[in-house]
């Protein structure tokens, strides 16, 4: 049998080492990356379910998924930091943003202080993203308040999102740089005014109201 020159088996030797390490190193990427499409899911998941707790008053559970959501967000971020492709990822930062909307509107309707985005991990397009959603969930409050005839809270609520939207404006950058906030700006910009159309009617509405009871009261005697 004829034997291979020195230098092809070296070459095959060679060739198995280098794609051994690749293999390796594509492995470990995969391993992550399905860490990080589940952990992502799951942190999508419990960061609406607090949103939603936030919006029913439910402020115990609201915490209990915004902690486990932190944790599942942090472990994420630590676990895919070495690989700068799948942090980067869409899936894994749409699931920061999630979870800083879940935590931005929990300060705003609890009155409690706004994070900054090292405080939650997540980047600086995902915090302002985020912080977009979660002034646009503040209308669903706004018209149970309004509902409710709780018109001062309604107003600050109001105002809230007013000086969110004020402050995004201000962010001018390409899309590639703040995923895509021009975009969410421009959407609560339409909620915004949608939710400011609601009130400026309630308030006329109350005004009406006691104008009409003023009257009634000049009116009829002992009113």
């Amino acid at each position: 049998m004829e034997q291979q020159p020195a230098d092809d088996r070296s070459l095959a030797a060679h060739l198995t080492q280098l794609f051994e390490g690749v293999i390796t190193r594509l492995e470990d990427l995969h391993r992550v990356r399905d860490r990080a499409l589940t952990d992502g899911r799951q942190i999508t998941r419990m960061s609406a379910n607090a949103v939603r707790a936030l919006h029913r008053g439910d402020h115990d559970e609201a915490d209990r998924l915004l902690s486990a959501a932190e944790q599942s967000a942090r472990a994420v971020a630590q676990a895919t930091s070495p690989y700068p492709s799948i942090y980067w990822a869409g899936y894994v930062q749409d699931a920061m943003k999630e979870f800083a909307e879940a935590r931005l509107t929990s300060a705003m309707l609890r009155d409690t202080p706004i994070p900054a985005p090292t405080d939650l991990a997540v980047e600086d397009a995902a915090f302002l993203n985020g912080f977009a959603e979660a002034a646009s969930e503040l209308r669903r409050d706004v018209l149970d308040l309004l509902r409710l005839g709780d018109l001062p809270r309604a107003v600050l609520l109001l105002s809230h999102m007013d000086d969110v939207y004020s402050m995004l404006i201000t962010v001018d950058f390409p899309d590639a740089v703040t995923g895509g906030l021009r975009r969410t700006t421009d959407q609560l910009r339409g909620v915004l005014e949608r939710t400011r159309g609601d009130v400026t009617l309630a308030v006329r509405q109350e005004r009406l109201e006691r104008a009409l009871q003023r009257a009634e009261s000049s009116i009829i005697p002992g009113q």
